[in-house]
């Protein structure tokens, strides 16, 4: 059995696996295993606030992922999870860690080729915008629910992702966790 996610397969993971996901690959690769940089996926993550925050934390705990650059137009977000990533990595003693970068605009992320994959987690009516701009410059991509505004929009960033063969993934916790499964189970 294979030790370590691929960039595609880690991308195809559900949101709810994104919550667990530290643990189980913890003790699936032991707590000495040592993950090289090529090994790493290294992120950027648009839109810091509540939900991008929440997703923020649990890729910081991620050993397979390193955060090395955050968006959000509000300054106090996005300076306050600039210092979460660099306090992070300096308490875990990462000393290949160069710094996490700090973007007003998304453009300015999504021109960084060392990034290999997003996180959208921007207000709803970016989505579309950002998720299709982030495919086409070779970015993997997790987008947060709702996907889109409109029926066209959802046709466009699938098509984006196929045409720069990228992973897409979007948010769907509330639809894959057991819990609401069985409540789904339960009202059928």
């Amino acid at each position: 059995m294979q030790n370590q996610l691929n960039r595609r397969q880690f991308l195809t993971v559900t949101s709810a696996a994104a919550l667990t996901a530290p643990l189980l690959l913890h003790s699936a690769r032991g707590a000495a295993a040592r993950i090289g940089p090529n090994d790493r996926i290294t992120m950027g993550v648009i839109g810091t606030g509540t939900q991008g925050s929440g997703l923020l934390n649990n890729f910081l705990a991620m050993p397979n992922t390193q955060v090395v650059a955050v968006c959000d137009v509000d300054t106090t977000r996005r300076e306050s999870r600039q210092k979460v990533v660099d306090e992070f990595y300096r308490i875990k003693g990462n000393t290949e860690f160069k710094g996490c970068a700090a973007y007003k605009e998304f453009p300015e992320l999504l021109a960084r080729k060392d990034i290999d994959a997003v996180v959208i987690a921007a207000p709803d009516h970016w989505h579309a915008f950002i998720a299709i701009a982030a495919c086409k410059a070779g970015k993997d991509v997790y987008c947060e629910k709702p996907l889109s505004l409109t029926i066209h929009e959802a046709r466009a960033m699938v098509k984006a992702a196929r045409k720069y063969d990228r992973v897409f993934q979007t948010g769907s916790m509330q639809r894959s966790m057991k819990e609401f499964r069985k409540a789904c189970e339960l009202v059928r």
